[in-house]
């Protein structure tokens, strides 16, 4: 059940008086910023209990690429031989050559610290479904919408990767638009991972979800 947001009566009167103060040169720049970074994030809260936050779109079963085998002690038992590892930084590595499995021209430096040097189960085929930002939203809402099937993975991401690898058309967005997958890092903390094709190959970044960023409108949420 979403959160219920409770107005802040005083929220539009305190901007009021901020603009006073800063037309007359009592406020800094910064200090004005931070205002009015306030004001925004206040308003974002604001719509929290909108249902129409986002929109489902397609749902795609992904054939997860080839594993390579985990490394087991002789000690493993049976039910363990078969164990395929998603080993991150094999995969995700900057190559724009047009010989490459997906053309990646930047991994941005929250994600190599992060994320790329995780390694993952992966077997068989994940079924993801996507969604559209229907208004600029913070993380937390975003996930507060998803609810329970809000996680992914990086193998996940790396799956879809792989069918639009030169920028084709598909259900991750090719024209500079984000599409944003949560997946938890090394140390199991939950993250925003953001996949986006700027014309000469595929920028990975990643973020806190407690970072004050908006997501645009139209941006493609994955989820489980």
């Amino acid at each position: 059940m979403p959160r219920q947001y409770r107005p802040f009566p005083g929220l539009v009167l305190m901007l009021l008086l901020a603009m006073v103060i800063h037309q007359h040169g009592l406020f800094t720049a910064r200090a004005w910023s931070a205002s009015t970074e306030y004001l925004r994030i206040a308003q974002a809260d604001k719509a929290v209990s909108d249902p129409h936050r986002l929109i489902r779109g397609e749902r795609i079963n992904c054939l997860l690429p080839a594993a390579t085998a985990e490394a087991l002690d002789p000690a493993t038992t049976a039910a363990l031989a078969g164990a395929k590892k998603f080993q991150a930084g094999e995969h995700f590595k900057e190559n724009a050559a047009s010989s490459a499995n997906v053309r990646i021209v930047w991994l941005g430096a929250t994600f190599m610290r992060r994320f790329a040097i995780k390694i993952e189960d992966a077997s068989g085929e994940t079924a993801l479904q996507s969604h559209t930002l229907l208004r600029p939203s913070l993380d937390r809402h975003i996930i507060d919408d998803l609810d329970d099937g809000h996680e992914t993975r990086l193998v996940d991401l790396w799956c879809l990767l792989n069918i639009q690898a030169n920028g084709e058309s598909g259900i991750l967005l090719v024209d500079a638009v984000p599409n944003i997958f949560y997946v938890r890092d090394s140390a199991g903390v939950l993250g925003a991972v953001d996949a986006v094709w700027g014309g000469a190959g595929w920028e990975i970044g990643a973020s806190p979800i407690n970072d004050a960023r908006m997501w645009p409108v139209r941006a493609r949420v994955m989820s489980r």
